[in-house]
């Protein structure tokens, strides 16, 4: 099943009326979404986590949605609020005097800031740059055709093959 939030909310209203059937899947498709939210926000290796500490609190507030509001919106308000719960638990070990604990977080940013810059050195210019600008720096795509010297839709096609080829990079390591 996709997922996509005319599903999700089916599989919502169902999990409501007590259909474990689609509890399960609801679950496995939220998990899946909430992977990806977060990938883009937090390391890798706090993923899994966070998506555990979310599909307990979107269980603990099933009850709480109501099915004439869209379902994405709620959980994303869910994982954003567990999102900012891990920050602020990090913040307070930084504060508690753990400077191991803040170089180590600082030492994964370099490693894996100089990780990027390898594998973009291995895409195409074109794909790098596009991907640069739009995924890393945060340039619109119409900024990035500006700087670039490509068309918006030629940026597009460059961030879409370059990711691709970056996930097959990754996944041939």
């Amino acid at each position: 099943m996709s997922i996509d939030e005319p599903s999700l909310a089916r599989l919502m209203t169902a999990s409501q009326r007590g259909d474990r059937a689609a509890y399960r899947a609801l679950l496995g498709d939220s998990g899946r979404w909430l992977a990806r939210y977060f990938a883009r926000r937090i390391a890798p290796h706090q993923v899994d986590d966070l998506v555990q500490e979310t599909l307990v609190s979107m269980h603990r507030k099933l009850a709480t949605w109501d099915n004439s509001r869209p379902f994405l919106p709620w959980l994303a308000a869910i994982a954003r609020y567990r999102w900012i719960d891990l920050l602020r638990r990090q913040r307070d070990e930084v504060e508690l005097g753990e400077g191991d604990a803040a170089v180590g977080v600082e030492d994964e940013v370099v490693h894996a800031r100089l990780s990027l810059d390898r594998m973009l050195t291995l895409l195409p210019p074109g794909q790098a740059q596009a991907i640069t600008l739009v995924k890393i720096e945060g340039a619109s795509i119409a900024e990035a055709s500006q700087i670039c010297g490509q068309s918006e839709a030629l940026v597009k096609v460059n961030i879409h093959r370059g990711l691709k080829k970056l996930a097959q990079l990754i996944e041939s390591e």
